[in-house]
């Protein structure tokens, strides 16, 4: 008996000694400069974060400090901004039923998280309620169509307004503000920063077009606004979002804009513009720098679904040769450059693709078929045109380009700041 009892004390008491050794063994291990985690320098982690796509960065920001501190800085977002995929952004007619919380089964409510544009400007930290103060005007969704391997998704923004888009810069939006009537709101649907600018000129819709623009010297951004006084000529006031004052600026001689339905184009340092629908032999372009506006002639007069587009920064003009032949000019600068031949399309029948925008990293020009709404992607690779298929949704009438990034409107010493 007593040899059984000393059998198990040995036992445990080499148990007690192996787990003991195990112990000190991890603890020395842990304490070898191979066994801790490496260490990664700054720029190393910043340059893995930047090839990141936008809704992975927006998680990575609460990580750490470190990695919120990098996320954050204005030359981080820029360089992350000269990498993302341009998108085109949309607006969708939400039904006036879905906004009540006790809505009919067959109608799809809101996300709950859904953010009301007005709402926030009423109030900047608006507690969540049911309902809209502006509930008796049009309600959209604010939505983006992403385009991947000739298919296009509808990205969410979970994101509302009442208000038309007016332009685009960089990630940034310019809204109608119809809390304040004539008033406009700047906007990342990204971040839901916004800022409401003060009245400028009120003008009627169909005679007035308004530019938004990045002065890339000084790094401001600046909204112009172009419209016709009850005299006949055209007028242009422009605010910089630093100072957030219009103030009046010589607009084009007289009458050299005839139709304001065409939304600019900014490229190569200035906002263009065709001056009327069909037979243009001309363009109207504002140079952002000194505030002036230029007369440049096109290299033919563009017809109705001829149209002006930024590619790779620079300005091209996309014109219908005959029915399955399409001309791309290209146009580097303003300053005594002229227009070059860049590339021909002759595919099957282009009469009616109207070209909406060319993607900012992948370079291909997306068309839209006027017939039918439907959407086509050239590419220069393959030099072929592909139907872009429709993952989800349906065809909408009026997009606009658009990117989306973490980008401000503020300076960078402000927005470092304010976080």
């Amino acid at each position: 008996m007593e040899k059984l009892i000393g059998n198990k004390n040995a036992g445990l008491l080499r148990l007690v000694e192996e787990r003991s050794l195990t112990k000190k063994l991890e603890e020395e291990k842990k304490q070898r400069p191979e066994a801790q985690a490496p260490y990664l320098h700054k720029d190393c982690i910043s340059n893995i974060l930047v090839r990141l796509p936008l809704d992975s960065l927006q998680r990575s920001r609460f990580v750490c400090k470190p990695w919120y501190n990098i996320i954050k800085n204005p030359k981080f977002i820029d360089a992350h901004l000269h990498r993302t995929e341009s998108v085109l952004i949309f607006l969708s007619p939400i039904p006036k039923d879905s906004l009540y919380p006790y809505s009919k089964a067959s109608i799809p409510r809101e996300k709950p998280n859904t953010v009301s544009v007005e709402l926030k400007l009423l109030n900047p930290n608006p507690i969540p309620i049911f309902g809209h103060p502006l509930i008796n005007s049009p309600m959209f969704s604010v939505q983006f169509l992403d385009f991947k391997n000739d298919k296009s998704e509808i990205g969410e923004y979970n994101l509302k307004c009442s208000g038309k888009i007016r332009a685009t810069c960089n990630g940034l939006i310019l809204l109608d503000n119809m809390v304040k009537k004539g008033g406009l709101v700047v906007m990342n649907p990204v971040t839901r920063k916004l800022i409401a600018l003060p009245l400028g000129t009120l003008s009627r819709p169909h005679r007035e077009s308004y530019g938004f623009i990045l002065n890339d010297v000084t790094g401001e951004y600046k909204v112009v606004h172009l419209f016709r006084d009850e005299l006949g000529f055209d007028s242009c006031e422009i605010l910089s979002l630093w100072t957030q004052a219009w103030r009046e600026v010589n607009g084009p001689p007289f009458r050299l804009l005839r139709w304001f339905g065409y939304a600019p184009v900014s490229a190569i340092g200035a906002l263009h513009w065709i001056p009327q629908v069909d037979r243009s032999d001309y363009i109207v372009s504002m140079e952002v720098e000194k505030e002036k506006f230029h007369q440049i002639p096109l290299p033919k007069p563009s017809r109705t679904h001829d149209r002006i587009l930024e590619m790779g920064g620079l300005l091209s003009f996309v014109i219908h040769e005959c029915m399955n032949h399409i001309d791309i000019w290209i146009l580097k600068g303003l300053c005594g450059e002229v227009w070059t031949k860049n590339h021909s399309i002759t595919v099957g029948s282009v009469i009616d693709m109207v070209p909406l925008f060319s993607l900012r990293i992948k370079g291909d020009i997306i068309f839209k078929r006027d017939e039918d709404g439907s959407l086509y992607a050239y590419s220069f690779r393959d030099q072929e045109m592909r139907k872009v298929d429709m993952v989800n949704g349906c065809i909408r009438r009026s997009y606009m380009p658009h990117v989306n990034t973490l980008v401000s409107w503020m300076e960078a010493s402000q927005d470092m700041s304010d976080d």
